[in-house]
């Protein structure tokens, strides 16, 4: 998975406003008098420029913010030492990379905050520049978390649930899992091998009959009483030896299993084992073990060229790799053991799990205190590495080999854009370049739910920022030109300066929607700036030699005959993903859509329940699922849910519950 970090010098920074000084606990360091002994100045940079009075920073630990006159915060940095790393900015040498000249420029004063220790200065490090994204600052903008396994062994009947967040509350976390099909995967294997129950609810609610998972084996039927509490606890602990890369544990285990059951004439329980046993052996068979000390080890591989860095983290579990996160940091430029200080610092800030190891390529800035933090946060030991030679000198090897690929990749697709567009400006005679493109799709069933979208490619690449979807308002039958031109229309209504700024629009659709659409910018007189193309899928007639997947149709205005793009694969897949970009973002709409109407029609049935109530049950249950399993105090935790409303939502959902 792929996460580009833009810190852009000459970009508008997204910063918050300078709290008075006093307010923020920072020391505000006030420029010197133009003959002061110790006050340090940039050489060779124009002003206006910071001028600090070395004299008044402390020797002591903290974190330094550099300022502009606005007040906002345009870099963040942690030292051991304030004054002597302060210092460092201002030797008389041209040894300072051109983006620190540039910080230096634009500074007009310097703040700091003495802590503790070096730890807690990494620590509010972390804290200040999630909280102000300085502009100079390596700053990561992937705030989400891996999926992982969570099974709690202290409940009667637990189960295995998918988190995206690790807490230190007492239960068993496994993962974490590079996508979500991955896990999917996993939890599939997992519930034919270990059956625990499935369903959602944190206790276990009676029933009468057992679900349909009973039936299918994937469940033990504990609801229904089909087993013992002793014998759930029996696969719940054959699920921890499995997860925590025991193996051989769990299958001399299972064969004695088997054994008893087999001397004891239970061939049906003997069978049961035996097919485990099988599924064991299977996945162990698929899994390629890069390492023999079978541990959770973190291993961190980078490549720089210029200011443009690619880290990838490859993650190992039990001896195996499970899957890698890959950044692009765009315009950084520093020490390899600053940047990857500040980049650890954030990326274990947000609840991710915290291996035993990680392996660092080279040892990081305040490396002690990195370890202490991780070791506290994680609730025991943990080691940064450094390794020279052995196995983890390979995972090293490996993650920057990785690293090295993804970094050619990535220059790669940034030069390929221009060419791109370039070949659709000539192939479909564009005006001019198109840089700026829209993309227009729908989404619906038979009409219901109608959602339509817009994306927005910048220079060849998504910008989400500029994603609109449209709720259909004025059609309810399943015509998609009629909708498409409702989008379109509310798009330029919307958005004014899409007609100016848009170089190229593209539809989802054949002739009709680019009929339809041709006419609404022919209303508006859009019809000579603002181009538009029709981009449909291949029929099982359109297909040739190429096979599926070449043959899209491009429909251009007043040409009778499609434009077939297999000599042209690099445009086609261009359009591919564009159009593929618009329908995941259309679907998305629709889903969003039609898990609330749906939620919405099952409560309308719940005696007591009136619309703010309903409303607030929408907001903090997603789907229809999650408020069917949920308790009476899981729904009292909603705001406004008594206790009586919510047994009566219980009872609508679980009749047959007491």
């Amino acid at each position: 998975m792929d996460e580009t970090t833009r810190n852009d010098a000459d970009s508008q920074p997204i910063l918050a406003a300078h709290p008075h000084d006093g307010e923020s606990g920072c020391q505000k360091v006030d420029a010197g008098p133009p003959g002061a002994a110790e006050t340090a100045e940039p050489a060779g940079t124009e002003t206006p420029t910071v001028r600090v009075d070395l004299r008044s920073l402390p020797h002591e630990p903290g974190v330094y913010l550099f300022k502009d006159t606005n007040g906002h915060v345009l870099y963040v940095g942690k030292a051991r030492d304030i004054q002597k790393r302060v210092a460092s900015y201002f030797r008389h040498d041209d040894a300072l990379p051109l983006k620190t000249r540039a910080l230096l420029k634009n500074a007009s004063h310097l703040e700091f905050v003495v802590t503790t220790n070096e730890k807690e200065a990494l620590l509010l490090e972390s804290s200040l520049i999630k909280r102000h994204r300085p502009r100079y600052n390596v700053v990561l903008r992937d705030d989400k978390n891996y999926p992982a396994l969570r099974l709690d062994p202290r409940e009667p009947y637990p189960r295995l649930a998918v988190v995206r967040r690790f807490e230190n509350d007492g239960a068993l976390y496994f993962g974490p899992y590079h996508a979500a099909h991955a896990l999917r995967e996993t939890l599939k294997i997992l519930h034919r091998v270990f059956p625990l129950r499935l369903c959602r609810s944190a206790r276990l609610v009676p029933r009468e009959r057992p679900c349909l998972n009973y039936s299918l084996g994937r469940c033990l039927g504990a609801c229904a009483g089909k087993v013992t509490q002793e014998e759930y606890r029996r696969v719940v602990d054959e699920v921890i030896l499995f997860l925590q890369g025991k193996t051989q544990k769990l299958q001399a285990l299972l064969k004695q299993r088997m054994q008893e059951a087999a001397q004891a004439l239970e061939f049906e329980k003997a069978a049961f084992y035996r097919d485990r046993l099988q599924y064991i052996d299977e996945i162990q068979e698929s899994q390629n073990i890069v390492s023999s000390r079978f541990q959770d080890q973190d291993v961190v591989g980078f490549v720089q060229t210029d200011d443009l860095w690619t880290v990838v983290m490859l993650f190992v579990r039990r001896g195996a790799v499970v899957g890698q996160r890959t950044y692009h940091l765009q315009d950084v430029s520093g020490q390899p053991a600053d940047v990857l200080a500040s980049f650890l610092s954030q990326f274990y800030a947000h609840g991710r799990m915290i291996p035993d190891e990680v392996l660092l390529p080279v040892a990081v800035e305040g490396q002690e205190a990195v370890e202490e933090w991780l070791s506290e946060s994680r609730g025991k030991r943990m080691r940064l590495w450094t390794a020279q030679r052995g196995s983890r000198r390979a995972l090293l090897d490996l993650a920057a080999k990785n690293a090295l690929e993804q970094h050619r990749s990535f220059t790669q697709r940034n030069e390929t854009p221009l060419k791109v567009l370039e070949d659709i400006r000539d192939m479909f005679q564009l005006p001019r370049l198109p840089r700026h493109i829209v993309c227009v799709d729908i989404s619906n069933v038979h009409g219901r739910h109608a959602v339509g979208s817009a994306v927005t490619f910048v220079d060849g690449r998504p910008r989400p920022s500029l994603y609109r979807r449209f709720v259909i308002r004025t059609v309810s039958e399943p015509d998609d030109p009629a909708m498409m031109a409702e989008t379109v229309e509310r798009l330029l209504e919307g958005r004014r300066r899409l007609a100016e700024t848009a170089d190229l629009l593209i539809l989802d659709g054949g002739k009709s929607q680019l009929n339809r659409i041709r006419h609404l910018l022919e209303a508006r007189g859009l019809r000579e700036r603002l181009p538009v193309l029709a981009l449909a899928k291949e029929k099982e007639k359109d297909v040739g030699p190429e096979g599926r997947g070449f043959y899209e149709k491009v429909y251009v205005p007043g040409r009778k005959n499609p434009v077939f793009l297999e000599r042209h694969p690099e445009v086609l897949h261009f359009f591919q993903r564009v159009r593929d970009e618009a329908h995941r973002f259309a679907i998305g709409g629709y889903k969003h859509r039609h898990r609330k109407e749906l939620l919405a029609s099952e409560l309308d049935a719940v005696p007591g329940l009136g619309r703010k109530r309903k409303q607030a049950l929408l907001a903090h249950f997603k789907d229809l699922e999650s408020l069917r399993a949920a308790t009476v105090a899981d729904l009292t935790r909603v705001p406004g849910i008594p206790e009586r409303l919510a047994q009566n939502i219980v009872r609508h959902f679980h009749p047959e519950s007491p």
